[in-house]
């Protein structure tokens, strides 16, 4: 009897391991906490533009005692009169907590987020995770930033993922630039990967590109990548005086 009951547990145990594996290949590797990353971005009125900079430049001090901000950038390229911010969260309630302490902030309210509603045409928020093979690596100085997103063909990392990865590798590992982090949309457009690079200026970001283009090792790597691609986009970011990442 003791025998028959041993070999059920074996039997269960070996159906859970299977499971989890098909899960692992359906699915890629996941992040195993709950920390994320809120995308926002601001359009500003061209004529309130520099208002809106100098206001939050003045007041952020107000919401970043409540969370964490990873870094606050304005788009010189890819999309004019911009702010694109990155905050951290432990979890989603943990976002929950800070909204509504936000929300109940007289200072921030009333000195700030009232202020610079009416200079805005529109908000976009995406909560995102860093892909488990990367963590976000700090710049060695004060530079310029380069945000690609790329929408990829349906089906997750279990599809493209590996390809993903030997793409952005090939750039990074090669020495060509500087990779600060890698976020996988969660909640926004899905398929969605955005990469943050870090260069000393524009001038060197060029001259990057140019070298990386004619690398055997990055062509190869973008060819097989780009089987999986949709669209792509760039934004040339200069960090605000203000910004953790400079």
């Amino acid at each position: 009897m003791f025998s028959t009951r041993a070999a059920i547990r074996k039997s269960f145990s070996l159906t859970r391991h299977v499971n989890q594996l098909r899960a692992s290949i359906s699915t890629g590797p996941q992040q195993q906490h709950g920390t994320f990353y809120e995308f926002r971005t601001y359009q500003i009125k061209p004529k309130h533009n520099a208002a809106f900079l100098k206001l939050i430049n003045d007041k952020i001090h107000l919401r970043t005692a409540h969370s964490e901000l990873l870094g606050c950038w304005t788009v010189e390229y890819g999309g004019y009169n911009q702010v694109f911010h990155i905050w951290k969260y432990d979890s989603f309630a943990h976002k929950a907590a800070v909204r509504a302490a936000v929300a109940s902030d007289p200072q921030w309210m009333e000195q700030c987020i009232s202020k610079a509603l009416p200079m805005l045409t529109s908000q976009e928020l995406e909560a995102t995770y860093l892909v488990p093979w990367c963590k976000i690596e700090n710049p060695p100085k004060e530079g310029v930033y380069e945000l690609v997103t790329f929408q990829m063909k349906p089906g997750g990392p279990a599809v493209w993922g590996k390809a993903f990865q030997g793409a952005v590798s090939a750039h990074a590992k090669t020495g060509y630039s500087h990779l600060v982090g890698v976020f996988h949309s969660e909640f926004g457009l899905l398929n969605r990967v955005h990469v943050l690079w870090w260069y000393e200026n524009p001038d060197h970001r060029a001259a990057v590109r140019h070298t990386a283009h004619q690398d055997a090792r990055v062509v190869a790597a973008v060819r097989e990548s780009v089987l999986y691609l949709e669209s792509q986009r760039n934004k040339l970011l200069f960090p605000t005086p203000f910004s953790p990442l400079q």
